[in-house]
């Protein structure tokens, strides 16, 4: 107690007292519901200070004691989180050492702290997804989501286990329920892509891009409407397949309206039109899109219609008008060579393709053929020299396909490249001839 505190209470008691001398007088006090009782006024005021000193002194002590408890309960809940803290460094550290048993054990350890520690339950749902036990990571991860229902981590983690739990349409109702807390989130909707994608539903995925493209950057638009344009391809196609022809129809020539070079629409609609028994229309609708396009995809679409109709002759003119009209196109001369050599016209396959100059062209398919053909004449000399062993007969009037986009190559034609998924990236593999590098 400091000296001016006892001063001031040496104050307080001396006017007391003088008060006291002054005021000897008594007062009847009556207790409620009590006695009554004599008391001097100065007794009163002492007594009144008493009590009030008294009251006062209880709400200080429930207040400092309070104060005391909650002071202790955070000390013990700081050295708790200090526990969790050193728990979650040590399983973490575990992690990236791949200790998986250590980090269980750290993990488990912060769970007997704190049982619904989220990031602790996503953690260890994460170690069994890595030993590959599925059935506990889910356990896992609905424990997570049952904690938060509105944090999209341990959706996003359902959804994974159950991708490689090959439960698709359960991963589907995960992702849809993330889009439903999170409308513009990307993950998301990239991850709903992707399943749609191995499902093969392609209308739900023309939605799905078509929200992706609005959620991308400006600079990214483009690689992605490319996107859009080969899942329309694909939901025409499996329209073609199941037999409805007319919807089919109007997606493709859609597609030809909005992206007059992507050519699997034409490609596409020319089945179209042969579904229908428009053998006749489908030729002038190939021969019409390659003058436009100059696509060899298109003719030899084109090619293999008109034989199928027994009128080679007519393909042999078409050619023929083609390189009339583009007489520096090497490709069309081969292509034409190879017809000839298709029909067993071999005089006139000679005649093609010796007329293209080596040092501007010289592809292993071209040397294949050129031997084959000098073989059936017996000259055997000169099919020597055109490389026999190259490739064998049976695959000489084969032709493959090369993705312009990831250079992979293929025995036949398709809409989309299977390794880089691209659309429209096909083009005859005719490599070795410069023009064509």
């Amino acid at each position: 107690m400091s000296k001016f505190l006892i001063f001031l209470i040496l104050v307080f008691l001396t006017l007391i007292g003088l008060f006291a001398m002054e005021n000897k007088d008594s007062i009847i006090l009556k207790v409620p519901f009590g006695s009554y009782y004599e008391i001097t006024k100065i007794g009163l005021i002492l007594l009144s200070l008493s009590v009030g000193a008294f009251f006062v002194f209880i709400i200080f002590f429930i207040r400092d004691t309070s104060n005391l408890i909650n002071k202790l309960h955070m000390q013990k809940k700081h050295k708790r989180e200090e526990r969790i803290k050193e728990y979650y460094a040590k399983a973490l550290n575990a992690i990236i050492r791949e200790k998986t048993s250590e980090a269980k054990d750290a993990l488990q350890e912060i769970l007997k702290e704190e049982p619904d520690h989220i990031d602790a339950i996503i953690r260890l749902g994460d170690l069994a997804i890595k030993e590959e036990d599925y059935k506990g990571a889910l356990k896992y991860y609905k424990k997570a989501y049952e904690l938060d229902p509105k944090n999209i981590v341990p959706l996003l983690s359902l959804e994974n286990v159950m991708e490689k739990m090959n439960e698709n349409e359960m991963a589907l109702k995960y992702i849809e329920q993330i889009t439903s807390l999170e409308p513009d989130n990307i993950v998301a909707h990239l991850k709903m892509r992707a399943i749609l994608e191995k499902l093969e539903k392609w209308n739900e995925l023309i939605n799905v891009q078509k929200k992706i493209i609005k959620l991308f950057p400006q600079y990214k638009k483009a690689e992605e409407e490319k996107r859009l344009l080969g899942y329309t391809y694909e939901y025409a196609r499996i329209n073609l397949e199941s037999g409805d022809i007319d919807q089919a129809g109007r997606i493709f020539e859609s597609l030809m309206n909005s992206s007059p070079s992507f050519v699997p629409a034409y490609l596409g609609f020319a089945e179209v039109m042969i579904s229908r028994g428009e053998t006749e229309e489908a030729v002038e609708f190939l021969q019409k899109s390659y003058m436009t396009l100059k696509s060899n995809l298109l003719l030899l679409r084109l090619e293999d219609l008109i034989i199928s109709m027994g009128d080679p002759k007519r393909l042999i003119q078409f050619y023929l008008k083609a390189i009339t009209e583009q007489q520096q196109n090497i490709e069309l001369k081969f292509l034409l060579g190879r017809l000839y050599y298709r029909l067993e016209m071999i005089d006139d396959a000679l005649e093609i393709l010796t007329s293209i100059d080596p040092a501007i062209c010289s592809t292993p398919k071209l040397s294949c053929i050129k031997g084959y053909l000098y073989l059936r004449r017996n000259q055997l000399g000169k099919a020597v020299s055109e490389f026999k062993e190259l490739c064998p007969e049976k695959k000489v009037a084969n032709l493959t396909y090369i993705c312009k986009e990831c250079r992979t190559t293929y025995d036949e034609w398709a809409g989309r490249c299977n390794t880089c998924n691209q659309w429209n990236s096909f083009e005859v593999d005719l490599r070795g001839c410069e023009l064509l590098k």
